[in-house]
C-alpha cells in the first residue's frame, strides 16, 4: 500500500523550506504551549517532526482507505432524502477515519482542541487528500472555515464551535444564491433580528458545497432597504437548531462524493459573526482567500494523480514492440505534465508560506501590540499573499485541467473508458477553475498587482538568488523575459483605457505567473537536483507563453476591440 506523503519527495522539500523556521517559531510563540499540552513541540525540530508524523498518517490513510474508496464514492455519489443530504458509504468511512486520526481542525489552536498547524503543512495535507479523492477533499478541507470563525467570531463562539470542528463536525460556507453567483453583492437571503436580539434567516442558497454540514457560515442581508455589499453580514448557523432543509443535490459532472446542495432557510436561528455590514466587505473576502488557497491545493493533488496515472500507463502500454513512453511525442507530453505539476506545487507553497506569515502576525496582534518592524513585515507578507493567492488558484487550476486532459490523451481510447481512473480525474478536475471564483475572476483580483509592481518586485527578489553555474543561463533568460513583461505592461497602461486594460489583463497576469513559477522552480533546482529537468522544461514553456502574449499586445490596436464585441 502506498503512502501518499512518503512516496512524494517534493512534499518534504517544500515542508522544509528555510522560511518555515520563522513561521513555526512565531506560530508556537517560542514553544510556550509545551508546558500546557504534552503533545505540543518544545523546539523547531520537534515541531517539524510532528508535522512529518501527522502528514505520514494523512499519507497512509490516503494511499489506502480514501484512494481505495474513490471509485465506489464516484459511482454511488451523494443523495438527498427527507430534506437531508446523505453521503456515499465510502465518504462516511473516510470521514470517520479522519476523525479517529485527529485530522480535523488541524490549524486551530490547541486550547480549542486543534493541532495548531501552520497553514503550509495543513495545505500539504489537502494536496495529499485531493490526490486520493478530489471530491472528498472538499468535505475534509472545509474545516478551514473554522479559520474565519476564529478570526472574526467572539470568544464565546470560538469556544462553542471550534472544539466541535476539531472533534470532526463538518462545515460549509453558504454564499451563492440562484440569482447571485459571482456577484455576491446581490445576495438576498434575509436576516431578521427579533425583539429579543436573536436572528433568524429566510431564503434560498444554491451550489453550496457540503450544504448539509453541521456548522455553516452564512452571508445574509441584515440591513433593510440595501441592495449592495454594505447591507450584508455574516452569520453562524448550527444544524442542531433546525430551520434549514436540503431541497435538492445537484447532479454534477464530477466530485460526485461532495454533495452540492440547494438549501431552504425557514426562520433558521443564527448568530451574528463579527460586526454588522462587514459580511462581504471583510469576512467573506478572508473566507474566499482561504478557500482559493484550498482549491489551489486541490488542483495540485489532481495534477499529481493525473501525472502518475499517465506515467504508469505509458511505461506499461506497448505498441509497435515497445512501451509508448519511448516515443518522443508521449515522452514530451509526460515531461510537460511533470513540469506543470512541479511549477504548480512550488507556487502553491510559496503562497502558503506568505499566508502563514501575515496570519500569524495578525494573531499575535490580538494578544499584544506589534512592533513597528513586525507591523511592516505583516503588511509586506499580506501584500504578497494577496498577490499570489489569485495567481495560485487561477494557474494551478488551469494546469490541473490540462494535465487531466493529457492524462487521457496518453491513455488513448482506454482513457475514455471508466475502466481507468483518468476518466474520473478528468471530470473531477473541471470544477477547479470554476468554483471559488473562475479563472477570469482571479485575473480581476491579480491584475492590480501588475500595475502596483508587486509581481515585478518578486521577480527581482528571485533574480538576486546565487544560482549554480549550470542554472545561470536560465536565470539570465528569466531576466530577459521580465523586461519583455515590463514592456508589455507599460504599453497596455499607456493607452489609459480601462476597457483595453481589462481586455489584456489575463495576458499580463499569465506572463507574470509564468516568470514567477519559472523562478521558483529554478530556486528549487538550486537546492535539489530532482527539480532540474522541470526547471529547464518550464523555462521553455515560460519563454513560449511570454513571447506569445507579448506579440499579441505588440500587434494589437485598441480600436480592434470592436471585433470582440457581440
Amino acid at each position: 500500500m502506498a503512502n501518499f506523503y512518503t512516496d512524494n519527495p517534493a512534499l518534504k522539500h517544500h515542508l522544509h523550506h528555510p522560511l518555515m523556521r520563522k513561521i513555526v517559531e512565531l506560530k508556537e510563540r517560542n514553544f510556550t504551549d509545551a508546558v500546557k499540552f504534552d503533545y505540543a513541540p518544545f523546539n523547531y525540530e520537534d515541531a517539524m517532526d510532528n508535522y512529518e508524523k501527522v502528514l505520514e498518517i494523512v499519507g497512509d490513510l490516503c494511499g489506502g482507505l480514501i484512494a481505495d474508496n474513490a471509485e465506489g464514492v464516484d459511482h454511488q455519489g451523494a443523495s438527498c432524502a427527507d430534506g437531508r443530504a446523505i453521503y456515499a458509504d465510502g465518504t462516511v468511512e473516510n470521514l470517520e477515519a479522519c476523525r479517529k486520526a485527529g485530522l480535523m481542525g488541524m490549524s486551530m489552536p490547541r486550547r480549542y482542541g486543534g493541532l495548531n498547524f501552520p497553514i503550509t503543512p495543513y495545505i500539504m495535507a489537502a494536496d495529499i487528500v485531493s490526490r486520493a479523492d478530489t471530491g472528498f477533499e472538499n468535505l475534509w478541507g472545509l474545516q478551514d472555515c473554522a479559520e474565519t470563525l476564529y478570526e472574526f467570531g467572539n470568544e464565546e463562539q470560538r469556544q462553542k464551535y471550534i472544539p466541535r470542528v476539531c472533534d470532526g463536525e463538518t462545515m460549509s460556507m453558504d454564499l451563492t444564491e440562484p440569482d447571485a453567483g459571482s456577484d455576491l453583492q446581490s445576495v438576498m437571503l434575509k436576516a431578521t433580528q427579533k425583539e429579543d436580539g436573536t436572528w433568524v434567516l429566510n431564503g434560498v442558497k444554491r451550489f453550496i458545497t457540503n450544504g448539509d454540514s453541521d456548522i455553516h457560515l452564512v452571508l445574509a442581508r441584515s440591513e433593510d432597504g440595501t441592495k449592495d455589499g454594505r447591507g450584508l453580514s455574516m452569520f453562524i448557523y448550527d444544524k442542531r437548531n433546525g430551520g434549514v432543509s436540503v431541497r435538492r443535490i445537484e447532479n454534477k459532472m464530477g466530485i460526485k462524493g461532495s454533495p452540492t446542495c440547494e438549501l431552504v432557510y425557514k426562520n433558521a436561528p443564527a448568530e451574528l459573526c463579527g460586526s454588522r455590514r462587514m459580511g462581504l466587505i471583510k469576512y467573506v473576502m478572508a473566507l474566499m482567500n482561504g478557500a482559493r488557497l484550498g482549491i489551489a491545493a486541490q488542483s495540485v493533488g489532481v495534477s499529481e494523480i493525473a501525472y502518475r496515472e499517465a506515467l504508469a500507463y505509458a511505461k506499461e502500454r506497448k505498441q509497435f514492440g515497445k512501451a509508448i513512453i519511448e516515443f518522443p511525442a508521449v515522452a514530451e507530453l509526460i515531461a510537460v505534465m511533470k513540469a506543470k505539476l512541479d511549477a504548480s506545487r512550488t507556487l502553491l507553497y510559496e503562497t502558503a508560506r506568505y499566508v502563514d506569515l501575515y496570519k500569524v502576525y495578525e494573531d499575535i496582534a490580538r494578544e499584544r501590540k506589534l512592533s513597528d518592524e513586525e507591523r511592516a513585515e505583516m503588511k509586506r507578507y499580506s501584500r504578497l499573499a494577496d498577490a499570489l493567492t489569485p495567481l495560485a488558484k487561477g494557474l494551478t487550476s488551469e494546469y490541473c485541467n490540462q494535465n487531466a486532459y493529457d492524462c487521457i490523451q496518453v491513455h488513448g481510447g482506454s482513457g475514455f473508458m471508466k475502466d481507468y481512473a483518468c476518466e474520473r480525474v478528468y471530470r473531477d478536475a473541471r470544477i477547479t477553475s470554476i468554483y471559488e471564483g473562475t479563472t477570469q475572476l482571479q485575473v480581476v483580483a491579480a491584475i492590480r498587482h501588475v500595475g502596483a509592481g508587486t509581481y515585478r518586485s518578486l521577480m527581482d527578489m528571485y533574480a538576486a538568488t546565487d544560482f549554480k553555474a549550470e542554472l545561470r543561463p536560465l536565470a539570465e533568460n528569466l531576466k530577459a523575459l521580465t523586461a519583455i513583461y515590463e514592456e508589455a505592461a507599460a504599453a497596455v497602461a499607456a493607452t489609459g483605457s480601462t476597457e483595453y486594460n481589462d481586455f489584456m489583463a489575463r495576458r499580463l497576469v499569465e506572463m507574470a505567473g509564468n516568470i514567477i513559477m519559472s523562478y521558483l522552480l529554478l530556486t528549487d533546482a538550486n537546492t535539489d537536483d530532482m527539480f532540474t529537468a522541470s526547471a529547464h522544461i518550464y523555462n521553455k514553456i515560460a519563454n513560449a507563453e511570454v513571447a506569445k502574449h507579448a506579440e499579441f499586445i505588440r500587434n494589437f490596436k485598441p480600436e480592434q476591440l470592436e471585433y470582440y464585441k457581440a
